[in-house]
């Protein structure tokens, strides 16, 4: 008589689910179609494996493929799952408005922003009326120091904190200039004082970034209301967009 199939162990159901959860962040992090061999050498899997997880994958709409060459990305499943998640989340619905009434208001480009591990992302955006669009796509990690936003999501921790939290490599900004640390503190310091922060030339050289915080019950920054605007921009036109989202994002945190 044959013995039946022994279950999967926790262990290896574990790494299963780890090796899932490390697809669908390489494809996050690729912002891109990827060759499934691409993807086991990048997360360390074995090939075969890979296959097996891809495939079943697929099956579920997660992801899909691309073309004829093997490639494969985020399938219609993970929006659908995406928009369910924005239709429930009363903070994200509120927001969305207050980014498309900035953007008309303004003509600038408006993103809602937010931490996502040591890093920062574009949660969601709307683009204003003007010619000047530069932003960061959604979903794209980029380090805290190169952004106003970073500062002020960073504005609870004290400066030991800080620097445990942030990578070293994340104070070198695309051009090849290095921050200093203790700055950059001094700039979170600045921004909790104050209840916004502006920042220029730092992970683009033509912009500025304008951000708000919206706070939760406790004070803690869980995200913010940001505006790209050209560098140039008067310094009286900065303030003035400035006071616009802080008032927007005290708004929202009043109804957080």
């Amino acid at each position: 008589m044959s013995q039946p199939t022994p279950s999967a162990t926790p262990t290896e159901r574990q790494r299963g689910i780890d090796r899932v959860i490390d697809v669908l962040e390489a494809l996050l992090r690729l912002h891109q179609p990827t060759k499934v061999g691409d993807l086991a050498r990048r997360i360390g899997a074995p090939r075969s494996t890979l296959y097996a997880i891809v495939n079943r994958l697929v099956e579920a709409e997660i992801l899909e493929p691309v073309g004829e060459d093997g490639y494969i990305y985020f399938g219609k499943a993970l929006h659908l799952y995406g928009r369910a998640y924005a239709e429930a989340n009363p903070l994200h619905r509120r927001c969305r408005v207050v980014l498309d009434r900035l953007a008309a208001e303004t003509s600038a480009t408006a993103q809602l922003c937010a931490l996502r591990g040591h890093k920062y992302v574009v949660v969601d955006s709307s683009d204003g009326s003007g010619l000047f669009r530069i932003t960061t796509d959604i979903g794209v990690e980029v380090p805290l120091p190169w952004t106003a936003s970073g500062r002020l999501l960073l504005d609870h921790l004290t400066p030991a904190e800080i620097r445990a939290f942030v990578p070293k490599e994340d104070y070198r900004l695309p051009d090849g200039r290095l921050l200093d640390p203790d700055e950059f503190i001094a700039d979170v310091g600045q921004a909790r004082a104050e209840g916004r922060c502006m920042t220029t030339s730092l992970s683009d050289r033509f912009t500025s970034c304008l951000a708000a915080p919206i706070r939760d019950r406790h004070g803690i920054a869980i995200a913010t209301i940001c505006l790209v605007i050209p560098a140039d921009t008067g310094e009286g036109r900065k303030r003035e967009l400035l006071e616009q989202i802080v008032a927007a994002a005290q708004d929202l945190s009043d109804r957080a």
